[in-house]
């Protein structure tokens, strides 16, 4: 049984359908990148599996559960689920500690010595325990983006979701979340993730997945789907990525 399982997901604004069909199985472990041209569906996909929009139609299950049915605890879903912005969505009035245990103690009940002790490990964990009592402003981009990947990870997710995570960074940062995104890859934590760079994806994924009008249209390893895509507007859109 795969961890994540998308089964025919529709999902429109009004007369824009966004998601077409939409089938994908993400195993446990993997790593699975999406990409396509922005309005592709990418970023919408992660907001129903994460319960931030509703679907339309199809079924979601995560470890074999059907999160899409409305009877659902979504707050109990999302708290195996952790979710990170291109943006980072870090409170700036809060200390980098306090944005990492909000959700802990405020929305999963945990009390706030063992939240503050699970936080710290955490921001020791991506790099940030020096920078605990800082405040987002204080922090580079690579860093805030960071700490906003030790707040989705707090709670031990099953899955990850990454949405364009490095595409507000300076080149020279993108390094560094890149190395932490690979490093947990390698120690088995499930992801998916959009994203526009190609680097990253041939870096991180086991998986590709390309995208196009809200469908799955081409999926396989970087290495072929990159360097050997079989459909031709895989094709096409690679060639304009490369310039």
């Amino acid at each position: 049984m795969s961890l994540l399982s998308i089964r025919n997901v529709r999902k429109s604004f009004g007369t824009n359908l966004v998601l077409n069909d939409f089938s994908l199985d993400v195993e446990a472990g993997e790593c699975v990148v999406l990409i396509g041209a922005s309005g592709s569906g990418k970023s919408t996909l992660l907001r129903c599996v994460n319960l931030l929009e509703t679907v339309d139609d199809g079924v979601i299950e995560l470890d074999g559960t059907d999160i899409t049915d409305p009877r659902i605890d979504t707050d109990r879903v999302r708290s195996g689920i952790g979710i990170v912005f291109q943006s980072y969505n870090l409170f700036p009035h809060l200390s980098v500690l306090d944005n990492v245990t909000l959700a802990p103690i405020r929305v999963h009940g945990v009390p706030k010595a063992r939240a503050r002790t699970q936080a710290l490990e955490m921001l020791d964990r991506v790099g940030l325990a020096d920078k605990a009592s800082a405040k987002p402003d204080e922090l580079s981009g690579g860093q805030q983006q960071r700490a906003a990947i030790a707040r989705a990870m707090v709670n031990s997710p099953k899955l990850m979701l990454l949405d364009e995570v490095t595409s507000a960074l300076d080149p020279e940062l993108v390094g560094e979340v890149l190395d932490l995104l690979c490093e947990l890859s390698s120690e088995g934590m499930t992801m998916l993730i959009c994203t526009h760079e190609m680097s990253f994806a041939r870096s991180v994924a086991d998986k590709i997945c390309f995208l196009d009008q809200g469908r799955l249209l081409e999926a396989g390893p970087p290495q072929q789907l990159l360097e050997h895509p079989a459909e031709p507007r895989t094709q096409e859109f690679l060639r304009r990525i490369r310039g």
